[in-house]
């Protein structure tokens, strides 16, 4: 075996190793609740049962629990690209002082973590009487240091040359925008629309911070209430409540996973 085929081989191994330990948790999950008998005691039987999805479907209102996390996370993403793309448009396309400034303000946001400024907003929130409300969950995070830092780089990649010709033909910025921009970056948000999706559906932190009942509680916040050490719900029930929760992210994946990786293969060099 020569260097490149024991090069290749090497990473073909390095990828299925990350392959075994980024699957093998939801491998487990689904034997779980797919198998009767029980996990935690080692002693899953290879008879297939529905009974502990059954038992999670019952275990919650799971209606209005996807409801309210389809609410946040779709409301949240629609006032990203609102406000994120003219932005990133202005960073990519406009000539202005302290454009330059303005990018690294925004680089900066990318690595703030949002426990960095939960106690604030959450006074905030207080005071405006949002508490225990959709507003608390969706206002706080329109806005995206990532979607503009993706949207611009995406922007970069469209020919000056549509831009000018938009301009000849007496295109004015906000019809710019829409007319040439929009359908250009589509991949983009598509990328842009998955990583948020499955960020804020997947959030735990902060609906347990803004929210004091679950008669909005989105899917973690709901799935947190029945499971854990102390839960009396049983092991498989919780591993079934689990797979019922990820099951619209992975069909959300299957059916985007295409436009995604167009979105995330930028050809743009950043300024």
């Amino acid at each position: 075996m020569n260097k490149t085929n024991r090069r290749v081989l090497g990473v073909h191994v390095a990828v299925a190793a990350g392959g075994v330990v980024m699957l093998g948790p939801f491998v487990l999950m689904l034997a779980g609740a797919f198998l009767a008998g029980n996990p935690l005691g080692g002693e899953l039987s290879s008879r297939f049962t529905l009974d502990h999805f059954r038992d999670a479907w019952a275990a919650l209102d799971w209606p209005r629990v996807y409801g309210a996390s389809l609410l946040v996370t779709g409301a949240i993403f629609i006032a990203q690209v609102v406000t994120s793309l003219p932005i990133a448009y202005a960073l990519a396309r406009w000539e202005f002082r302290g454009r330059r400034p303005t990018f690294k303000v925004v680089l900066v946001c990318l690595v703030i973590p949002p426990q960095v400024t939960a106690i604030p907003i959450y006074f905030l929130m207080s005071g405006l009487g949002l508490l225990d409300s959709y507003s608390a969950l969706i206002l706080p995070s329109v806005g995206s240091g990532f979607c503009i830092y993706l949207f611009r780089q995406f922007i970069l990649a469209i020919p000056v040359s549509m831009f000018d010709a938009a301009r000849l033909d007496g295109v004015g910025p906000v019809a710019m925008l829409w007319r040439v921009v929009f359908p250009q970056v589509r991949p983009a948000l598509v990328a842009a629309g998955v990583f948020s999706v499955v960020s804020h559906w997947n959030d735990l932190y902060w609906p347990s911070v803004m929210l004091t009942t679950d008669h909005i509680a989105t899917v973690p916040y709901a799935v947190a209430g029945v499971s854990g050490p102390d839960s009396t719900v049983p092991l498989s029930v919780q591993l079934a409540i689990a797979a019922l929760a990820a099951l619209p992210l992975l069909v959300c994946f299957v059916l985007v996973q295409r436009h995604l990786v167009r979105g995330l293969v930028l050809t743009a060099d950043g300024e």
